[in-house]
């Protein structure tokens, strides 16, 4: 399926470099000359991706209009900015990326790069595969087991046939087995909606990593586009604690980015979730990672042991991306440490604003007062 990215800028030069790199990553491209054709096409059409240049007048109102139009709130956006203008302001009114002038070819494709991996996951994560597949719901306090049929599936939830007095609130249990599988999977899950006759919405809740990875490998095989996701990205380990790491990066995804963060330093391999606290456009990201369990700390704490035991060795690693959140989902996925106080994390939190060059100086300058050493220096 072809992605599509609404374009809004007046500059000759800035257009041919975007159609240059965007025709490379096969992205195609409506171009728009002025605020209110771009507000227009918000409304009347679908895009992966919104691309601004902040000099023109009404740039600021496109950005947020993009937010807040249904069918484009999930678009990336993709904000082109004067060297002297703050990136903050840009993230403030919607932007996931920043692009400086001037723009070269090879900076345009390395951050769309980043970015169209972004809008193939984000179209995935909301596309629904039409199938019929039997599904117990049981309901945690009563017991009481409900047998439905599926209308369709997604990553984030399903669409059910079911009776109108059949029909209960918060949260349930499901069980199902994916067609051509032999595994059965459960699944938490919610009613999100009900539909004026016998459909009625779930939303999965709370999806552990092996099923959620499950689920997406069958609907990437069973979608009728037959669309792969970008490979993974490598990258470079810098720092790491038991609550998150550094990476540097050329093409960093934007802050609040869920991703799978996949580790190898000699026999130990280790595969995380986290989310973007930080980015640094053209220099790498912070992650938070967002498990919390008894032995993903353990295995975080053996890749760790091998490491410091081991500091020539240089671990190997891959991120990828699994969607965009808002800051109030992602501080929810993040949650309140329970553990030991991370002067990592900590930083994370205190620095999400400052300039790149102050933070990566406060990064080095902790690297040399902690225990919680990176792969590298």
């Amino acid at each position: 399926m072809i992605l599509k990215a609404l374009v809004l800028c007046a500059d000759d030069k800035i257009l041919r470099v975007l159609r240059r790199a965007l025709g490379d990553l096969e992205i195609q491209f409506e171009n728009c000359a002025n605020a209110e054709a771009a507000l227009r096409q918000l409304t009347r059409d679908r895009f992966e991706a919104i691309i601004v240049d902040c000099a023109g007048p009404g740039s600021a109102e496109v950005l947020r209009s993009a937010r807040l139009a249904p069918c484009n709130k999930r678009a990336v956006a993709v904000a082109i900015l004067d060297p002297e203008a703050g990136m903050r302001s840009a993230f403030d009114v919607g932007a996931h990326f920043v692009l400086y002038k001037p723009i070269s070819s090879e900076r345009a494709r390395s951050s769309f790069r980043a970015a169209r991996a972004l809008m193939k996951r984000e179209r995935r994560r909301n596309s629904r595969l039409s199938v019929q597949i039997p599904v117990s719901i049981v309901d945690p306090e009563s017991g009481t087991v409900v047998k439905v049929s599926t209308t369709d599936v997604g990553e984030g939830g399903m669409a059910v046939k079911m009776a109108r007095r059949a029909k209960p609130g918060g949260r349930c249990q499901l069980s199902f087995t994916l067609p051509g599988s032999s595994d059965g999977l459960e699944i938490s899950a919610e009613f999100a909606w009900e539909g004026s006759g016998s459909q009625a919405g779930l939303r999965f809740v709370d999806l552990a990593p092996n099923v959620a990875h499950q689920l997406r490998e069958w609907l990437t095989r069973n979608a009728a586009d037959g669309e792969q996701d970008d490979p993974p990205v490598r990258c470079q380990l810098t720092d790491l604690s038991l609550a998150g790491c550094y990476l540097e990066v050329v093409s960093p995804f934007p802050r609040f980015t869920r991703v799978t963060l996949s580790m190898r330093a000699g026999d130990a391999e280790l595969r995380v979730e986290g989310v973007v606290r930080v980015m640094h456009p053209e220099k790498g990201m912070g992650l938070e990672f967002t498990q919390s369990t008894a032995e993903h700390r353990a295995l975080l704490e053996q890749f760790l042991s091998v490491l410091t035991e081991n500091r020539n060795l240089l671990p190997e690693l891959l991120v990828e991306p699994e969607g965009l959140e808002t800051e109030a989902q992602s501080s929810a996925a993040g949650g309140e440490s329970t553990g030991p106080k991370d002067p990592l994390l900590d930083l994370f939190r205190i620095g999400a604003a400052l300039p790149a060059d102050s933070f990566l100086e406060k990064l080095r300058q902790q690297r040399g007062i902690t225990a919680r050493v990176g792969a590298s220096a």
